[in-house]
């Protein structure tokens, strides 16, 4: 394959819209009615007259999902697009920052459009993965320099499984997943032209890797994902990429509670907690703290649980900002409720899980398809061993709804069937009765 030209990236479109929404008040006075705006409905922003204008000038092509809700709250029934920006889709997954990545991925075009929605319909998420990876399709086959355009497709390989994975669960899309992971490290073999092009590789790269590891983690491929997970912290290392070395510490700590080794969790989350600590984001650091905490409990260590929680919970308070990464999407109030309930289950606490499990049920975006399924097979689990079985097996209904759709997590189907276990002596009940045999027909049905 001859390699492709590179040719300059278009610059940020001016946001013409909203600037027209901010009509004669300065940049000031609107962010301050942002927000007031964001209070008003329990949101915490931290907009000010820059934010504005890097909206206006359009270098933030799509808003957080806080920035959103505060949004749509200012102009009730006005879609992201109507407000002048680009689709989720389009942008899920750009790296943030100037330093890496700083120009934008162009959104996609009508055609690719189609092609991804033609590939749901006729062969779910591995299908549309396919369609739409640009790296997916067979190895490399000449040795060249890398350029933009190589760079772009695995940052874009990255987007697609972040998006695919919010909406679907990793089952269906781990072994698609994989073969662009190995194009990728294929890539960073042959070498860059410029050393801002090999940066971006090697930050792409370990992301993807990351990505991977998720993929198998959810899967239930705990030892690929513990391999996918020191790739990427290698990639890290040997680029001195603070941002990526925190993010695979983060997962690795995950990886670590849910293999029940806590000590290792607890370690994991306090490297990710140091090499994070230059990066100027709460919410990373907040998200660390809980990963610390769930190692806590796992240990038994109540006291230290709560010190972590503690401090996940006022660093979460400080609000969003610049530095948040973008990979870190999915961690809003929903995420935060369902991790606290979590490390209450593991402590034994049910009534205390039970309660951060209900309410990540009821705040999370429905964009993310596979966190609802999370959080309502935790809340089965925590009510069946409470001894609250029709609310539990309510719940369990709510998760197997999601399983039996499009959502296909090895990871969630073992809580529901930790939960159907817990539930069993309570079969006599209709409600427990309607739950198992569902939940035991979706068991024996083929994959």
């Amino acid at each position: 394959m001859a390699p492709s030209p590179s040719s300059p990236r278009p610059g940020p479109v001016p946001n013409a819209a909203f600037r027209s929404l901010r009509g004669d008040l300065s940049p000031g006075e609107f962010s301050a009615a942002v927000r007031r705006a964001a209070r008003e409905i329990g949101e915490r922003v931290s907009c000010d007259a820059r934010y504005v204008g890097r909206v206006e000038s359009g270098e933030i092509r799509c808003p957080n999902y806080a920035y959103e809700r505060v949004f749509k709250h200012m102009f009730p029934g006005r879609t992201l697009e109507e407000l002048g920006f680009a689709p989720r889709e389009a942008v899920r997954g750009r790296r943030a920052g100037p330093q890496r990545g700083a120009d934008r991925e162009p959104p996609r075009n009508d055609e690719e459009s189609d092609v991804l929605r033609r590939a749901f319909i006729t062969g779910g998420p591995a299908v549309a993965l396919g369609a739409t990876l640009p790296l997916s399709q067979g190895a490399i086959p000449t040795p060249r320099r890398v350029g933009d355009g190589e760079v772009r497709a695995v940052e874009e390989a990255v987007r697609r499984i972040r998006l695919l994975d919010d909406r679907h669960g990793a089952d269906s899309l781990y072994q698609r997943a994989g073969q662009s992971l190995r194009n990728a490290y294929a890539l960073l073999d042959q070498g860059a032209h410029h050393q801002a092009v090999a940066d971006r590789l090697h930050a792409g790269s370990g992301e993807l890797a990351i990505s991977v590891g998720w993929l198998a983690h959810d899967s239930g491929r705990h030892a690929d994902a513990r391999s996918y997970y020191a790739e990427a912290l290698a990639t890290a290392r040997m680029a001195g990429d603070p941002a990526l070395e925190a993010h695979a510490f983060c997962n690795t700590s995950f990886l670590a509670r849910d293999d029940e080794r806590p000590r290792e969790a607890v370690r994991a989350a306090q490297a990710a907690q140091q090499a994070a600590s230059r990066l100027g984001s709460a919410r990373l650091l907040s998200l660390l703290a809980l990963r610390e905490a769930g190692g806590w409990a796992g240990l038994g260590d109540r006291p230290a649980c709560e010190r972590a929680l503690s401090r996940a919970q006022r660093l979460y308070g400080k609000g969003p900002c610049d530095a948040d990464p973008e990979w870190m999407t999915f961690y809003g109030e929903a995420e935060l409720e369902g991790l606290q309930a979590q490390c209450w289950s593991r402590l034994g606490d049910y009534r205390r899980a039970a309660a951060h499990a209900r309410r990540g049920v009821a705040l999370q975006d429905p964009h993310f398809t596979r966190n609802i399924a999370l959080y309502s097979a935790e809340l089965a689990s925590d009510l069946a061993a409470l001894g609250e079985p029709d609310e539990a097996a309510q719940a369990g209904h709510r998760a197997l709804t999601l399983l039996g759709g499009r959502v296909r997590s090895s990871r969630i189907q073992g809580m529901l069937d930790g939960a159907a276990a817990s539930l069993r002596p309570y079969r006599r009940r209709t409600a427990v009765a309607d739950f198992l045999a569902r939940h035991d027909g979706l068991e024996a049905s083929p994959a």
